[in-house]
């Protein structure tokens, strides 16, 4: 039974204070419940940028708030498009694209990206489980209506009947990118991941079953794109913020290597344990947050294991991996310093990491390949014409087509100063040289 959805308004609008959007508005009795289930608000206690606030004090801010950011864009495109009357937006799929901006990033865990790269899980997946099994956000889509649970993971499975509303979500001119570089930029304190976005929702049009950009918009969308591009190597792909992943990286890989291997744990919880063991459910995943796992990190630096234990307090007391950089690879030198790292008692799979930051998945724009097909992940960005054609955008401008496909980035070798300071007697002198003991 499908749910008289035009008297679900809320009695009166619901109003957030947030430093990025100044007023986040909801007017929806279904968006209101959904936040208010345990599930939506464990983004409290999960930040946006995972250890980045080890590098910008200012960058607390939690997945929650962003959550509420992505919904707000959303929500203020398709009145834009509403008030416009454009014909080719489906008016009647406004809330299944409001629901699934707003519970998009449900799934994920505590220091999210670090978490999947070692325990090889996807918060894409735990999202579609959150909203698909028996949950809080399940039982309140479900009463709303039937469909919406399904419907709703299918946006977030890029697989819905309805592409232009998964455009609005994860597209390259997506609300979530336009909210995570605004509110990014605000709280770690940089100007250059500001772009007008107001201008940019101005020229928004929905097309043919796509979302596109009115061609004389196409200044406001090289912005965003350099906003981008500068948000990436300036605080994403920042050094010191690399090596505090590393380091928690190398946490989540010792405990894994201990567990396997019987070690007697003084300190552990449920909810981690059947993470490291392979066999957490739903249950235990919605436990984990990040005041959890910073608490094992508090009682693991006790461990005897002294590996654990120091990689523990390195993270808790924000004394991180120094590094040096290195133009090119050099396997011979790689191999020469594992050697010598061994001989003065360092573990080279943990107190050692070779790092080059292009081995993430990020391009500032893909163009895309045929150009204009919906079944493409990220659709490229077309500019519509006065005359209704369309044009990808880096044809047109040269700024975006300098940035296009550009692979920048230097090779940094991390690794603990004290004990090289402590041996530097024992090191060749070419290594020496390597990490300025000389």
């Amino acid at each position: 039974m499908v749910a008289n959805h035009a008297r679900d308004r809320l009695p009166e609008e619901k109003v957030f204070k947030d430093p990025v959007h100044k007023y986040i508005y909801v007017q929806d009795q279904l968006i209101w419940d959904l936040i208010n289930t345990r599930e939506f608000q464990r983004l409290r206690r999960i930040r946006q940028l995972g250890a980045s606030y080890l590098t910008f004090h200012g960058a607390e801010h939690s997945r929650f708030s962003h959550s509420l950011g992505v919904y707000e864009i959303t929500r203020k495109i398709i009145s834009q498009f509403e008030r416009s009357g454009y014909p080719d937006w489906p008016k009647e799929e406004k809330l299944v694209a409001l629901c699934a901006a707003l519970l998009h990033d449900i799934g994920h865990g505590p220091f999210s990206h670090s978490i999947e790269d070692v325990f090889d899980t996807r918060h894409e997946e735990w999202t579609c489980r959150l909203l698909l099994e028996d949950t809080e956000i399940n039982r309140v889509l479900r009463a709303f209506d039937r469909s919406y649970p399904e419907r709703i993971a299918s946006v977030i499975c890029k697989t819905y009947h309805q592409p232009i509303v998964v455009s609005l979500v994860s597209s390259q001119m997506d609300a979530d990118r336009m909210d995570y570089l605004l509110r990014d930029a605000y709280f770690t304190g940089v100007n250059y991941g500001t772009f007008d976005l107001e201008r940019i929702l101005r020229v928004l049009r929905p097309y043919q079953g796509r979302i596109v950009v009115k061609e004389s918009g196409m200044h406001a969308v090289e912005d965003y794109l350099m906003s981008r591009y500068q948000m990436y190597w300036q605080v994403y792909f920042h050094p010191v913020t690399r090596s505090s992943e590393i380091i928690l990286r190398q946490i989540f890989r010792r405990a894994m290597e201990l567990y396997a291997g019987g070690y007697p744990f003084g300190w552990m919880m449920a909810p981690l344990e059947k993470l490291i063991s392979g066999m957490i459910d739903l249950e235990d995943y919605i436990a984990l947050d990040e005041a959890l796992v910073q608490t094992a990190f508090s009682e693991w630096g006790k461990e005897h294991d002294f590996v654990l234990s120091d990689l523990c307090r390195r993270f808790l007391d924000r004394r991180l991996y120094k590094y040096v950089t290195m133009d090119q690879p050099n396997e011979a030198l790689w191999q020469e310093i594992r050697e010598q790292f061994s001989a003065i008692g360092l573990h080279p799979s943990y107190h050692l990491e070779i790092d080059f930051p292009f081995d993430m998945p990020y391009h500032v724009y893909r163009p895309g390949t045929a150009g204009m097909t919906e079944n493409e992940e990220k659709p490229p960005i077309l500019l519509l014409s006065g005359d209704d054609r369309l044009s990808e955008i880096s044809g047109r401008s040269d700024i975006v087509r300098s940035i296009t496909g550009i692979h920048q980035g230097k090779y940094h070798l991390y690794y603990p100063e004290e004990p090289l300071l402590q041996s530097v007697h024992l090191l060749s002198a070419n290594i020496r040289e390597l990490f300025a003991l000389m």
